[in-house]
């Protein structure tokens, strides 16, 4: 599946956001190696502590199903209900979830206009991360 391709299952699926609070929608498409792909979006909630990422989303909707490998993920974000019109690369949290399931060489494609792509890699978005066989190797 192409990088550009991945854009736009991450732009429909940010069409599902509920972000009341903070009025800033996000979207997420997660490409098992196997190729299907989960699609996320953020859900906000009233306390905020409950809110979820749409990384977030697809990672634990993909992993619910005995998914564990990952080639790539797109990430799109902006004002809920115009055009995006800046890159919105995942959050602290979500890149320790991503971390936890993907390789340094992990593609995360980011959108400017929902048409170009941008590749960063997950090394360089979370450089120096606590990795599982760190904890693992008590």
């Amino acid at each position: 599946m192409t990088p550009e391709k991945l854009i736009l299952l991450a732009q429909e699926a940010r069409t599902m956001s509920y972000c009341p609070y903070s009025g800033f929608a996000v979207g997420a498409a997660l490409l098992c190696a196997d190729g299907k792909v989960y699609t996320g979006c953020n859900i906000e909630n009233a306390a905020f502590g409950p809110t979820i990422c749409a990384e977030r989303t697809a990672v634990f909707k993909a992993v619910s199903e005995g998914q564990r490998e990952f080639a790539a993920i797109a990430v799109v974000g902006g004002m809920a209900g115009q055009e995006i019109s800046r890159e919105c690369p995942p959050c602290g949290v979500c890149r320790q979830v991503l971390r936890e399931f993907c390789a340094d060489d992990f593609p995360v494609y980011l959108s400017r206009d929902g048409k170009t792509v941008r590749t960063i890699l997950l090394k360089e978005l979370l450089p120096e991360s606590f990795r599982a066989e760190q904890h693992l190797s008590r």
